[in-house]
């Protein structure tokens, strides 16, 4: 299915938010998630369903200063 992660189209197999982060490798990372611009819970994430065309934003913390 098509969905946009960070600004980017990509064509996916995940069903859920937890798959999506696992399809992507983050899945052993501390990320902040966003589904069509409403934060996602950690612990939310495998019971949130993706559909065709959702926007996800997967944000990686820096560090420095």
């Amino acid at each position: 299915m098509q969905i946009r992660v960070n600004g980017k189209e990509l064509d996916v197999a995940a069903t859920t938010l937890a798959a999506l982060l696992e399809e992507l490798e983050y899945q052993n990372m501390v990320v902040a998630t966003a589904l069509n611009q409403n934060f996602v819970r950690a612990v939310d994430r495998g019971e949130t369903p993706l559909k065709a065309g959702d926007a996800v934003e997967i944000l990686t913390p820096k560090q420095g200063g």
